[in-house]
């Protein structure tokens, strides 16, 4: 029988986070920078900072994370959580992690008044998108970028 939990990130998950950490900056072809690890946790934990954290965790051993924070819509005049990294270690998939996690982040929005839940992905993460596409609407929106 396998139990899955989806908490907040603790003080005692640094290696299990930075480990999933790790596979989520593999999958997008990242370096292993250890002052983004340190910046990221750092901000995980830090309460005046907008970046939140939440594990997903099955059989006791952390197999998923997502990285979230709050945001205006001026043209909505509303709030949003904004969902920037979610990850699911490969060996987890199929479990319902990825899922069970934007399933926490829908209530938390609810229970803090936001509107909705957005994110982005890559094109090419077709095992993602064909998650995100039961479980939510893809938007029109063009992303821009302007790397500084």
């Amino acid at each position: 029988m396998t139990e899955l939990i989806i908490r907040p990130v603790a003080d005692t998950d640094r290696d299990a986070w930075q480990a999933t950490y790790r596979g989520y900056r593999d999958f997008y072809e990242k370096e292993h920078d250890p002052a983004v690890f340190e910046t990221v946790w750092g901000w995980l934990h830090d309460p005046t900072h907008e970046t939140r954290g939440l594990v997903a965790e099955l059989d006791g051993e952390i197999v998923g994370l997502a990285h979230f924070r709050r945001f205006a819509r001026p043209l909505a005049g509303s709030t949003g959580i904004y969902l920037d990294d979610l990850f699911t270690t490969p060996a987890a998939r199929g479990h319902g992690a990825g899922s069970a996690l934007i399933a926490r982040l829908e209530e938390i929005a609810r229970e803090e008044g936001a509107t909705l839940v957005r994110w982005i992905t890559a094109d090419s993460n077709a095992t993602a998108r064909s998650l995100y596409d039961k479980l939510a609407t893809q938007t029109p929106w063009v992303t821009y970028d302007i790397a500084l």
